[in-house]
């Protein structure tokens, strides 16, 4: 089967901002080719110095942000929507159209994907990579496939360095939006006593319960279901826990409540600077307080009590 592919160019300094607004056109999850940084990030990652000559002449100012689009949906809205916000954002683009086969789209990425440590206790691990010798962490494997969630952006983070802090063990956690399921397995290994995870995208559903399978995790304890946001969705929780984009959580704040438990804690990011205001205010008028601002790179995780 053959996807569409979108090759967003942007200016390197404005990748993360750009790839925010990316995320927000579909939800089938992207990557970030992105060279600025190239001979730092060999040494300190790849502890090596000499570099391939052809990747030496790749442009380091501008980044090309890739996004695929299923073959039965047409790429103008995407396209539209993308132009109208990056140039609102002021960031400077082109957008070149493909055609890709599903398996390329699958596998493309995962080149540039390798095991890296959040926190003070987890080590994200790609499966099909080998676990870090002398890892004295706990090891959340993943494949998000074509689903969003690899750890890596500053979203998902700056999530996983707050669940890290406010979840001591025992807790019920509600994933909202889950993509690969990344948030849900790590409450897990943090010491939750279960997670839900919903998601509207039937494939990330599918991605999250394997990802959960990969890791030792299913139900009861791990459980993911299909539905737009909370309307699939009973019960009381400890923690809930939200990646998507400052939108949806504008409109989750005056749903969310009555899924949390007295002295719950609401944690959500995917939210860009000029959005925050927006979000804080949202949420200040359903009732959350805010308990602590996280930020890396542009981008917001917010932490809310009851």
């Amino acid at each position: 089967m053959e996807w569409i592919e979108l090759c967003v160019a942007v200016p390197a300094a404005q990748s993360e901002h750009a790839a925010g607004i990316a995320n927000m056109a579909v939800p089938y999850g992207i990557y970030i080719e992105d060279y600025s940084d190239l001979e730092q990030g060999a040494r300190e990652i790849a502890n090596i110095d000499l570099i391939d000559e052809q990747l030496l002449k790749r442009d380091r100012t501008r980044a090309i942000i890739h996004l695929y689009i299923r073959p039965d949906e047409s790429p103008d809205e995407a396209t539209a929507f993308l132009c109208e916000r990056l140039s609102a954002a002021g960031i400077e683009h082109s957008i070149g159209i493909n055609n890709v086969h599903e398996q390329d789209w699958a596998n493309n990425w995962k080149q540039h994907y390798k095991p890296f440590d959040t926190g003070k206790k987890l080590t994200i691990c790609p499966t099909w990579e080998d676990k870090p010798q002398k890892c004295d962490r706990a090891v959340l494997y993943i494949d998000p496939g074509m689903a969003f969630g690899t750890g890596e952006h500053d979203t998902t983070r700056l999530m996983l360095e707050a669940m890290e802090s406010y979840i001591k063990g025992g807790e019920k956690v509600l994933d909202v939006g889950c993509g690969s399921g990344i948030l849900s397995i790590a409450a897990l290994l943090f010491g939750a006593k279960s997670t839900l995870g919903v998601d509207i995208d039937s494939l990330a559903v599918k991605t999250a319960i394997e990802n959960g399978h990969i890791n030792g995790f299913c139900p009861p304890q791990y459980k993911v279901i299909h539905g737009n946001l909370v309307d699939s969705v009973d019960g009381l929780f400890d923690i809930v826990v939200a990646n998507i984009v400052a939108d949806a959580i504008i409109m989750l704040s005056s749903e969310i409540r009555p899924f949390l438990k007295q002295d719950g804690v609401l944690i959500v990011s995917g939210i860009i600077e000029p959005r925050e205001s927006q979000v804080k205010a949202a949420l200040s008028n359903n009732g959350f307080k805010l308990i602590e601002r996280r930020q890396s790179g542009g981008w917001l995780a917010l932490v809310y009590g009851t």
